[in-house]
């Protein structure tokens, strides 16, 4: 069982709505944050993590969220595995506040941190999406104590979202994001490509199923294990 730490929804009254010419999305990183209907930031840690193993931290959304579990238990005695997720995107002033505040409340020191950030902020451009991802490298490698960073593709949707994701889109973000991982040297785990073979594991257009989110996890998990530290 993992603890869960803090969920945060915070639905947006009509007090809190944006002007029409603000909420138009931007074609350079916004100072403002464009809000969801329901905001939120979720994090998990092990209930006993075992001082002498090296910590892992998954950060990225609700698809993480799917595939952290199995992670978990895919890593049991190799690593302690964290989770810090949310709905703000790359683009959004939102996103670099909390990561802050996260190394705040879980001062650790990671072995490697797992992360993607592509399936929220869609009244953001692509390119204010890609223009902020160097900074969301910099911090986390400014906050973590020399972590080893991987990069994980966003998954495709199963059909077009009523919340803005499009496959079209997706891949303009993945492109974005492989542009700025390349320029850090930062490794790519493609859990684009991987699940785009798994269409039939979705639940819904954008989520998967219990048997998706294990797919996932296999390949984290291999991904992970190479980089962590020699037993």
């Amino acid at each position: 069982m993992q603890t869960r730490l803090r969920t945060i929804a915070l639905l947006v009254c009509a007090s809190f709505m944006l002007p029409a010419a603000i909420a138009q999305a931007p074609t350079t990183p916004s100072s403002k944050s464009i809000l969801e209907t329901i905001e939120w930031t979720w994090a998990a840690k092990p209930d006993n993590p075992d001082p002498a193993l090296p910590n892992v931290l998954l950060l990225g959304d609700s698809i993480t969220r799917g595939y952290y579990p199995e992670v978990t238990k895919l890593l049991a005695g190799r690593a302690n595995c964290y989770l810090f997720a949310t709905s703000a995107a790359s683009g959004d002033p939102r996103l670099i506040h909390q990561i802050s505040d996260y190394f705040a409340m879980m001062p650790l020191k990671f072995a490697v941190i797992h992360f993607n950030n592509g399936m929220h902020g869609w009244k953001y451009t692509e390119a204010a999406y890609g223009s902020s991802l160097p900074q969301l490298v910099e911090a986390l490698r400014a906050k973590s104590q020399g972590a080893k960073l991987v990069w994980a593709t966003t998954t495709p949707v199963h059909a077009d979202d009523s919340g803005g994701a499009t496959n079209p889109r997706i891949d303009q973000r993945n492109a974005e994001s492989l542009r700025t991982m390349q320029r850090f040297h930062i490794p790519i785990d493609d859990q684009h490509v991987l699940m785009a073979a798994h269409d039939d594991l979705h639940n819904g257009s954008v989520h998967y199923t219990e048997a998706g989110s294990a797919v996932q996890a296999k390949q984290v998990q291999q991904i992970i294990e190479k980089l962590l530290p020699a037993h």
